[in-house]
């Protein structure tokens, strides 16, 4: 099993309870328990992890560069916010791969770009829970070489 980490960023601690109408209404739980067994298929070990704190989520990368292959990381806010994040994604140099669930692109101007992106391997937004899988699939095919159905 290649151990991969999924890391949520702030808020996420509140799904399906908080702006159901942009975020769904599924739990964080049920996200996780749905994740590990995605990627249980894919041959993936996923550990899950949140935060709502920006060191959190720079400690948790930091550690993932030790022991992880890759990282799907929806840092919320902090994405459009945050050097320090950018920066420890650049430096754990695993390949991670960005993922929202509402269409940043569609929503406030300030959502439009975030800083992170330059750094990570690949972008997903818009496809509410399912764009956490898709960003499972991105890291199969990158780990190894592997289409996906």
């Amino acid at each position: 099993m290649i151990p991969i980490l999924v890391l949520h960023g702030p808020n996420l601690n509140l799904l399906g309870e908080r702006e159901t109408a942009i975020y769904g209404d599924m739990q964080l739980d049920d996200l996780n328990k749905s994740l590990i067994e995605s990627g249980a298929s894919y041959g993936f070990e996923v550990r899950t992890e949140q935060s709502n704190y920006e060191g959190g989520l720079i400690e948790a990368l930091h550690e993932a560069r030790n022991w992880a292959k890759g990282v799907v990381l929806n840092p919320g806010g902090y994405g459009h916010t945050s050097v320090a994040l950018r920066d420890a994604v650049a430096a754990i140099e695993i390949p991670v791969v960005e993922v929202h669930l509402s269409n940043i692109s569609a929503r406030e101007e300030f959502r439009h770009r975030t800083l992170i992106s330059s750094v990570c391997v690949g972008q997903i937004t818009g496809f509410g829970w399912h764009s956490y899988r898709l960003g499972l699939r991105a890291l199969k095919g990158i780990l190894v070489g592997e289409d996906v159905p």
